[in-house]
C-alpha cells in the first residue's frame, strides 16, 4: 500500500504558520499549563523575534535547543523567518556532544535554556557569536521577544526557494557521532502535510505532546494543519492523561518507554481518555504486549511510526483504522519503500528479510560532511534498518544491520529475542546483545528489569521459558539483571555501549 498523491504547501516552513494566522487567528496554537499562545499570538512572537535575530545575523545558522516549551516554537520559525538556517539541538546532550553538534553546524548564535549554557560554558565552539540563554516556563517567550533591538530594522530577507536549506537536524548517534543533516523547506513542508494525513490531524485536532523535548515534525504537522498542541512537560502517565482530558486532545503523542511505563504502572486501571481517539509512538519499536494492554484498556488504537532524520523524519505510519501489531504501517504519500538483500543489494520478494530502503520528496538535501546526497540509482536510501514488507505493503522492522549477529551462521536479530524476553510476566524491560563465542560466533546475552516483587532467582525460570520459544542459535547464554535497562537521552538502545558492559560482565563471571 502506498498513501497518496498529496497537495503541499507551497514556500517556506514558517509560511505554513503564516497560513494559519491568517485563516485560524483566534484558535489556540499551543499551549503548556502555564501559557496559551492563538495562532495570531505565536506568529506576531515569531516575527518580532526573527527582527531580533536577523540583527545578529543572516544566510547563516541558530542552534535552537528542543526544549517541550512554546518558546522552542517561536524561536524555531523565527530563526528560519530571519533568513538562517536552524540547527536543531537534543537539550540533553552533555559538553562533548553539545560542542561536537554546533561546531558541525557552524552555528552562530546559539538558543538555549540555563543547563545547556552550563554545559556549553568552556567549550571549544570556533563559529560561535552569542549565546541567548531563555528559561522555559511563562516568561520564556517574553524573553526571547526582547531580542528585537529599540528602533527600526530592516525588513524580511528575501524568500527562500524551495530547495533551499531550512533546517539541520542530526541522527540519533546511538552508533558513533551524531551526523547533520541537511534539510530544504521543502523536505519540512512536504514532511508536514505528509505527517498530518497520515496521523489524521485537521483544523479540529488537538495533539498532545508527552514527549521529551519538542520535535519539529510534532511542531510542523500541527501547523500545517492549523490543529491545537498541547506540550506536556509532566513524565507521569496520571498527569499526562488529566492534561489530555483538560484540553480535549485527540492525538496522544509519546515515545516508547512513557507508554510501555504507563501499561505497567498499578495505577493505569484508574486512567480514562475523554477524547483522545489514537495514541501514536515513535522513536523505537514499542513491545506489543504494552501496546495491547493500552489499546485493551483505553479502547483506542495504539499506532507506530518509522522515519529517520535523513527524511524529515517519517515515511511510514501504522493505520488507526486498522492496526497492526509490531508493524510501522505502510509508506506515507508519495513515499516508496523496498527491501533489498544486504550482501548482493538485490530487491527482494514480499515477506524476505533486507535491508530497508526509502525513498520521497522529503527526502534530505544531503549530510553536512557530504556534497551530495547518499542514494543509490533511483534515488533510494539505505537506512540500516532490517525489515520485510508483507503483502499489502506494510512494514515490519526487524533490527538494525549493524545490531544483527551470527550464530552458527544463523543470522540472528536481538530485537527478535527481546519481543519473547519481554513477553514473560514477570519482565517489566530488557534488551538483549551478542557476546563471542569460540566456536559459535557470536551468542545472545540480555539485561533484564523485572517487576516490582519479582525475586531474582526467578532469571533461571525466564531464560528457561525464553530458550523453549526460540530455535538454538537465539538461546540466551549469558543474563545480567538491573533495575533499569540504560538507553539513550531520547530513550533509544545503545547496544554497542551495552555490549561493552555485557563483556565487562561475563569477563568478570
Amino acid at each position: 500500500m502506498t498513501r497518496g498523491p498529496l497537495s503541499y504547501p507551497v514556500g517556506p516552513v514558517d509560511g505554513m504558520l503564516t497560513s494559519a494566522a491568517h485563516s485560524y487567528p483566534d484558535r489556540l496554537a499551543i499551549c503548556t499549563p502555564a501559557r496559551e499562545m492563538t495562532y495570531a499570538e505565536l506568529d506576531h512572537a515569531v516575527s518580532w523575534c526573527a527582527a531580533g535575530l536577523r540583527s545578529r545575523a543572516t544566510g547563516s545558522v541558530v542552534a535552537l535547543a528542543a526544549v517541550l516549551d512554546p518558546l522552542f516554537a517561536v524561536a524555531y520559525y523565527a530563526a528560519i523567518r530571519s533568513g538562517n538556517t536552524v540547527a536543531l539541538v537534543n537539550p540533553l546532550l552533555q559538553q562533548d556532544e553539545l560542542a561536537h553538534v554546533l561546531t558541525a553546524a557552524g552555528a552562530r548564535i546559539a538558543v538555549v535554556p540555563p543547563a545547556v549554557a552550563d554545559r556549553l560554558d568552556g567549550a571549544r565552539l570556533p563559529s560561535l557569536a552569542g549565546t541567548v540563554v531563555v528559561t522555559p516556563g511563562p516568561d520564556g517567550v517574553d524573553e526571547l521577544l526582547r531580542l528585537r533591538p529599540a528602533g527600526r530594522t530592516s525588513g524580511r530577507p528575501p524568500a527562500p526557494v524551495p530547495d533551499e536549506p531550512a533546517a539541520i537536524q542530526f541522527t540519533s548517534g546511538t552508533t558513533g557521532l551524531p551526523k547533520g543533516v541537511l534539510l530544504s523547506h521543502r523536505n519540512l513542508t512536504t514532511n508536514a502535510a505528509q505527517v498530518a494525513s497520515a496521523h489524521g490531524v485537521t483544523g479540529s485536532s488537538v495533539t498532545f505532546n508527552h514527549l521529551p523535548t519538542f520535535h519539529p515534525m510534532h511542531l510542523n504537522s500541527a501547523v500545517c494543519a492549523g490543529a491545537t498542541q498541547i506540550l506536556c512537560p509532566s513524565p507521569g502517565p496520571a498527569a499526562a492523561v488529566a492534561l489530555a482530558n483538560r484540553y480535549g486532545a485527540t492525538h496522544f503523542y509519546s515515545l516508547p518507554v512513557r507508554l510501555a511505563r504507563m501499561a505497567a504502572d498499578p495505577g493505569l486501571g484508574d486512567l480514562r481518555f475523554n477524547t483522545v481517539s489514537v495514541i501514536a509512538s515513535g522513536g523505537s519499536a514499542l513491545p506489543p504486549p504494552a501496546a495491547v494492554r493500552l489499546t485493551e484498556h483505553f479502547g483506542i488504537p495504539v499506532i507506530q511510526g518509522y522515519g529517520l532524520a535523513e527524511t524529515s523524519p517519517l515515511t511510514h505510519c501504522d493505520d488507526p483504522r486498522r492496526p497492526r501489531l509490531s508493524s510501522v504501517g505502510p509508506p506515507v504519500a508519495d513515499t516508496g519503500c523496498r527491501i533489498v538483500d544486504v550482501g548482493s543489494r538485490a530487491v527482494l520478494p514480499v515477506g524476505e528479510i533486507g535491508e530497508v530502503q526509502v525513498r520521497g520528496p522529503q527526502l534530505m538535501l544531503r549530510y553536512l560532511d557530504r556534497a551530495r546526497p547518499v542514494t543509490e540509482a533511483g534515488g533510494w536510501l539505505s537506512t540500516g534498518d532490517v525489515g520485510r514488507v508483507d503483502e499489502d505493503g506494510w512494514l515490519y522492522l526487524v533490527d538494525r544491520i549493524k545490531d544483527v549477529f551470527k550464530c552458527d551462521n544463523w543470522l540472528v536479530a536481538p530485537s527478535e529475542i527481546e519481543r519473547v524476553l519481554e513477553q514473560h510476566p514477570a519482565v517489566r524491560e530488557c534488551a538483549v546483545v551478542d557476546c563471542p563465542h569460540p566456536f559459535s560466533g557470536s551468542v545472545a546475552a540480555a539485561f533484564v528489569a523485572l517487576h516490582d516483587g519479582v525475586a531474582a532467582d526467578r532469571l533461571d525460570e525466564i531464560v528457561a521459558a525464553t530458550n523453549a520459544r526460540v530455535p538454538y542459535y537465539k538461546h540466551l547464554h549469558h543474563v545480567a539483571l538491573v533495575d533499569t535497562v540504560p538507553r539513550s537521552a531520547n530513550g533509544k538502545l545503545v547496544r554497542a555501549e551495552l555490549r561493552t558492559a555485557m563483556l565487562d560482565r561475563v569477563g568478570r563471571s
